[in-house]
């Protein structure tokens, strides 16, 4: 099992400096790459102080020039919210300036805040989806392309530049519910997930649907993305608990709700999570405590978890969890394979 580093740019004192606030991602990404994540991963959301990315694919281009090989990874691109014919042309870009590092991350969206603002009906977000999707592989494959659907009326036209990688860089599908996931896997695709902060019977409704569907042999990937931080003492745990539990409270806010959002910021609401039910889901925690939960992810056959240890810490407090978790957890997962990843081989 592998680790990706998520870089979300979650911030929650919208008084700190935006531009101070991307340098210190930009750091973290350089000492992830540096110690052998995989990946990095970059999502996008708009109008809110959480995960403040609104264009993942620019991130993801400033990324690449502070780093030298690692894949860096759109965690996800909100195809409804696109002119797809534009979005290609900018993946396509993204692909040459960093010479061929982009992966593409895409899914339907999740927050109805940002469906409503952007004046786009949540209720179509799967049938935008899917056809924004089919159309977004045909320009970045082809010359020469028409279309004609519901959201797509247009003559025959090509994509410049062309992306480097070809037929095109490689595509993960955002999904959570079990028939989303194992539909994905069904058409070929990489699947992205999350079991946000639910419990681990969720992490393992979504490993199991992912290789129901898997056929012998089949090369797609699962990545999951979850929080976790490896922690100083039990103090220190229980400070960056409850950041993780207030980080929670917003997410829920414009996750299962319209939203309460004043000038941006995202207003935390009751929510019925305790901060014992947040340890239990979470990877929180000393380096064997870590190591402990994500052992029960291995023997899924999960293939790469993205870590996200910014939800709410500072800096310095990041990059030292960075530096331990390599140090101390990821080692037991080097060479480590499970007992699901053989029978599939």
């Amino acid at each position: 099992m592998d680790f990706g580093f998520y870089l979300p740019c979650y911030w929650p004192d919208t008084s700190f400096p935006a531009q101070t606030m991307y340098d210190e991602t930009i750091e973290e990404a350089k000492l992830a790459e540096d110690l052998g994540y995989i990946s990095l991963t970059i999502p996008e959301h708009h109008f809110i102080n959480y995960l403040t990315h609104p264009s993942p694919l620019l991130t993801a281009v400033r990324v690449a020039c502070a780093t030298k090989k690692i894949p860096i990874i759109s965690a996800v691109l909100v195809l409804p919210f696109y002119d797809i014919r534009r979005l290609a042309g900018e993946i396509a870009q993204a692909d040459c300036l960093t010479h061929g590092r982009i992966q593409l991350g895409v899914g339907r969206g999740a927050f109805r805040y940002e469906f409503d603002r952007f004046n786009v009906p949540v209720e179509e977000s799967r049938e935008r989806f899917d056809d924004a999707l089919n159309l977004l592989i045909k320009l970045l494959t082809e010359e020469e392309v028409g279309w004609n659907s519901k959201y797509y009326k247009f003559d025959p036209i090509t994509i410049t530049p062309r992306p480097v990688q070809r037929p095109y860089p490689p595509i993960w599908i955002a999904a959570l519910a079990e028939g989303a996931i194992q539909g994905c896997v069904k058409r070929g695709f990489h699947v992205m997930t999350t079991p946000l902060r639910d419990p681990f019977s969720a992490v393992k409704m979504q490993s199991d649907a992912f290789f129901a569907a898997l056929p012998p042999g089949g090369k797609q990937r699962l990545s999951m993305l979850r929080m976790g931080f490896v922690t100083k003492n039990e103090a220190d745990t229980q400070a960056k608990l409850r950041l993780a539990f207030e980080n929670h409270q917003r997410f829920v806010n414009v996750f299962t709700t319209p939203g309460t959002v004043h000038n941006g910021a995202i207003e935390p609401i009751a929510v019925p999570e305790t901060l014992d039910d947040i340890r239990k889901s979470l990877i929180i925690g000393s380096p064997q405590e870590c190591v402990d939960k994500l052992g029960h992810y291995a023997d899924l056959g999960i293939h790469d978890i993205q870590v996200n240890m910014n939800f709410g810490a500072n800096h310095a407090d990041v990059m030292g969890s960075i530096e331990r978790f390599a140090a101390h957890v990821m080692p037991h997962f080097k060479n480590r394979s499970s007992a699901r990843a053989k029978e599939l081989a």
